[in-house]
């Protein structure tokens, strides 16, 4: 116990330990650990990290120290992230660290007017957190100018590009100042993101979490091999159980993503669902809704879901296999934040069963399989605490060592 270090061993200012307390925040994570000493000091960093790690306190709480000894009252920090949910997080996250320190900061983003914007930018702020889009707009009608930024973070940068943000970013870049402290966060490291993260930073230190493998340890993963007709039937049961209680369902495609829903209100099983066809205002509602409880379930696509750090969410569906192995490790990690434990269902197609080969290869094991035949008991017997292999009758072609067929 001698050995735990806390975040009053990392030389934070007392505002911000002040605020931490405030948070019931005592014990660094291990990206708060290994980065907040070096960015005190005012060093470049590129981390490789997942949501759910404590990313985003590793460079606010820096941030926010270094900008108290450059006494700001002019715009002195910019934060790009790749969706509007994830700038407001990140713009939630400076409100309650900065609580007990004068800064003002606003978040920038598309879907929605920006008159609002425009007038918190006029009155001044010292941070802003954005989206490419917007905040390219607001350059180019001279609304905010970016010759004053002293820090600058670019957060969850694979799926910028993924996004196709990349020449958006590239031309906010050119119009930073050279001299500033650059902050590069990604999930995974492609060469595309390696040579972005070379041009944007100098002399950087570096941060790599094996996540992925830690993530997936702390999670009970399960899967069940069923027909896509009777994928419906199955999570309807599934979500009777009382046990699950703050449920996030995952699917590939925005219809889907609807047709969940729509399926699930006729049964009066509250949800809402958050893509990229929604309005602004729609998706903020849906997740208040859902992070205050007023919705059970929340579903979502990958990208629109990638902004998502809500604690407490007991389950993880996965309605549908993602085509990306990596997205599978996103998607079940929404429900271990922060060092929890948590539980993640997975539904799977015959059309689905190259899918799932790869997420085991990149996970580096088999995932549990869970009898499906329905019973009168809902689901009790298919989510029970003893799992059983799939009945051969239901199941013969989805075993795992048969020949593929050809």
């Amino acid at each position: 116990m001698d050995n735990i270090v806390t975040f009053k061993d990392l030389n934070l200012i007392e505002p911000l330990q002040k605020a931490l307390a405030k948070q019931n925040y005592t014990t660094p994570t291990p990206i708060q650990l290994k980065s907040i000493p070096s960015l005190l000091l005012g060093k470049d960093l590129i981390g490789i990290a997942q949501t759910g790690t404590g990313k985003t306190a590793a460079f606010v709480l820096p941030i926010l120290q270094r900008m108290i000894e450059k006494y700001p009252r002019v715009l002195k920090t910019l934060v790009l992230a790749p969706t509007r949910e994830l700038a407001a997080q990140i713009g939630e996250s400076f409100s309650a660290y900065g609580e007990f320190l004068k800064f003002k900061h606003t978040v920038i983003f598309g879907g929605v007017s920006q008159v609002n914007q425009v007038n918190a930018l006029s009155k001044g702020v010292d941070i802003v957190i954005a989206t490419p889009g917007r905040l390219l707009d607001l350059m180019n009608q001279r609304k905010i100018n970016l010759s004053t930024i002293e820090f600058f973070v670019l957060d969850e940068a694979d799926r910028m590009l993924d996004m196709g943000f990349i020449n958006d970013i590239k031309k906010i870049i050119v119009k930073l100042p050279p001299k500033r402290q650059s902050l590069f966060f990604s999930a995974t490291m492609s060469p595309e993101i390696n040579k972005l993260a070379n041009n944007l930073l100098k002399d950087p230190i570096h941060v790599e979490l094996t996540t992925k493998v830690a993530t997936v340890e702390r999670i009970k993963q399960f899967i069940f091999f069923i027909d896509q007709s009777s994928k419906e039937r199955l999570l309807l049961e599934l979500l009777r159980q009382k046990h699950l209680t703050s449920v996030l369902i995952f699917t590939r495609t925005k219809h889907k993503a609807n047709k969940v829903v729509s399926f699930l209100s006729k049964h009066n099983i509250s949800s809402d669902a958050i893509h990229g066809n929604k309005s602004q205002n729609a998706r903020t509602k849906a997740l208040k809704d859902f992070k205050n409880g007023r919705i059970k379930v929340l579903v979502a696509t990958d990208i629109a879901a990638r902004g998502i750090d809500i604690d407490n969410i007991s389950h993880v569906i996965n309605f549908e296999l993602p085509n990306e192995p990596e997205s599978y490790v996103h998607r079940i990690g929404r429900t271990a934040r922060a060092g929890a434990d948590g539980t993640a269902y997975s539904f799977c197609s015959a059309d689905e069963r190259s899918f799932l080969r790869n997420i085991e290869k990149l996970i580096k094991q088999e995932i549990e399989v869970m009898d499906h035949t329905f019973h009168s008991e809902t689901a009790r017997n298919a989510v029970g605490a003893a799992s059983k292999p799939p009945p051969k009758k239901n199941n013969a072609r989805f075993n795992r060592s048969r020949p593929r067929r050809r």
